[in-house]
């Protein structure tokens, strides 16, 4: 017979498991947006004129995607991980990636060729890490 201690540490076990992929998901997205915010803050001088994008658009989406990873990142850190924050993190990293694709399309911020495929790979990313924090909230 198994003590209510042990089957709780069994649960645990199973649960460190079952979200192990998302955890990553989460992390990586952290660390991926993270650094793209705090690039777009600190290097908004440089980046106007190589991606064609105009630092009044750099700074606000920098602070975005800051605050954004910080969020991302208090979700990550919860011992059990909301199913409800993750699937707005999903809602939010799809929309990201369809809004990327379409501003393209429409050459709706004018960017250079360079910063139409920044903007094209981002998305491509962003999507990809939707997918796999999808996947991830699936096993849980």
């Amino acid at each position: 017979m198994m003590s209510s201690q042990n089957a709780s540490a069994v649960r645990s076990a199973d649960t460190a498991r079952s979200d192990r992929l998302l955890r990553f998901a989460l992390v990586s997205d952290v660390l991926l947006t993270g650094a793209n915010g705090i690039g777009y803050l600190v290097l908004a001088t440089v980046l106007d004129s190589f991606l064609g994008v105009d630092r009044s658009v750099l700074y606000p989406v920098g602070v975005f995607l800051t605050v954004y990873a910080l969020w991302v990142l208090a979700v990550s850190r919860q011992e059990n991980i909301g199913r409800g924050a993750v699937a707005v993190i999903i809602a939010l990293n799809t929309a990201w990636a369809v809004a990327g694709v379409v501003m393209v399309a429409v050459d709706a911020l004018t960017a250079t060729g360079v910063g139409d495929f920044w903007i094209v790979f981002q998305g491509l990313a962003v999507a990809a890490m939707a997918a796999l924090q999808y996947a991830g909230l699936r096993r849980l």
